[in-house]
């Protein structure tokens, strides 16, 4: 226990330490040492600018990251993660319909919550009425969630005219932005609330591991653990896409080799999770900075998660069935 909490520490340092080194990196020369002394200089104003977009990378991977652990363990599959199920889907939409309208911004963040939370119900339900609750009906659920939820953003980009259209295309992309400070901190907040929430329910996690049957003989209430979990984790996708954007496997990638590095004790994995998420989405922003440096042009963040998570994937997905084919009875 002590060497896995010392690993715990490690990958929190070297969150600390490659969000340090992204302060340093972008298409505008920075002077640190003027931006500290000089409030009123341009170097400060590109420090604050950086600093803000830094954070924000850090808060939204580790937050996806910990939200992808947190379904793996309630549906006992690798395979959970937010975007795959939909619910980073249902939050975009949710976003969307709220840019679209004219909403303040800061109740873009709560129209992406109840579309992740009605996008959570819809894959579930779904999934129970196939009869098949398992790892394959609730990707093939998130699969039919996904392409709803697309076919609607485009419908929904297409009643409009190109300037607010444009409002809502970083939604689509998955873009880490120079965003005011105001809207980070909201953000972080809303985040911080659902993560801790999370991290709180890491006992009943560990009990549902083994069957909901076991967790309910040893006192917990599976159904409250499991409301708790999609209401948690739809306030922190919510927070994230509607800002970021739709930043997919991140959730989905990370929690598999954080699993490695800490063992199974969601008590270490979920803040694990989050520091290797959060190091995962930082350095990813800073080599989309680097590549307009070279080529004069910024990818989106979740085009290069994707680029990575989507052969991981199939990956995975192509091993969950080779096992379960191994120990089918012959």
């Amino acid at each position: 226990m002590r060497a896995r909490l010392g690993r715990l520490v490690a990958l929190g340092a070297l969150s600390l330490v490659a969000a340090a080194l992204a302060l340093h990196v972008g298409a505008a020369p920075l002077s640190w040492a003027r931006a500290l002394r000089d409030p009123q200089s341009f170097d400060a104003a590109i420090a604050e600018a950086r600093s803000a977009r830094v954070t924000l990378g850090y808060v939204a991977g580790g937050a996806l990251a910990l939200v992808g652990a947190a379904f793996q363990a309630l549906f006992r599959n690798p395979l959970g993660d937010p975007y795959a199920l939909g619910v980073s889907g249902g939050a975009a939409l949710g976003a969307t319909l709220a840019v679209l309208a004219g909403a303040a911004a800061a109740l873009v963040p709560l129209a992406a919550f109840v579309g992740a939370l009605c996008a959570m119900l819809a894959v579930l339900v779904t999934a129970r009425a196939s009869g098949r609750v398992g790892a394959e009906g609730l990707l093939l659920a998130g699969l039919v969630s996904n392409a709803i939820t697309n076919a609607a953003l485009s419908f929904l980009r297409s009643l409009v005219s190109n300037g607010r259209a444009q409002e809502t295309l970083s939604i689509l992309l998955g873009a880490i932005a120079e965003e005011p400070w105001a809207r980070v901190g909201l953000v972080s907040v809303f985040a911080a609330v659902g993560a801790l929430a999370l991290v709180s329910l890491a006992k009943p996690l560990n009990l549902l591991a083994h069957g909901p049957d076991t967790a309910a003989s040893l006192g917990v209430s599976v159904p409250r653990v499991e409301l708790a979990v999609f209401t948690a984790s739809s306030l922190v996708v919510a927070a994230v896409v509607s800002v970021v954007g739709l930043v997919p496997f991140v959730g989905l990638i990370v929690p598999q080799y954080a699993r490695r590095w800490v063992g199974a004790d969601h008590r270490l994995l979920l803040p694990a999770s989050f520091f290797a998420g959060a190091t995962l989405l930082v350095i990813a922003d800073t080599a989309a900075r680097a590549l307009f440096t070279w080529v004069g042009s910024e990818p989106p963040v979740g085009a290069l998660t994707a680029l990575v998570g989507g052969p991981v994937f199939l990956t995975m997905l192509r091993r969950l069935g080779d096992s379960r084919h191994a120990s089918a009875p012959r």
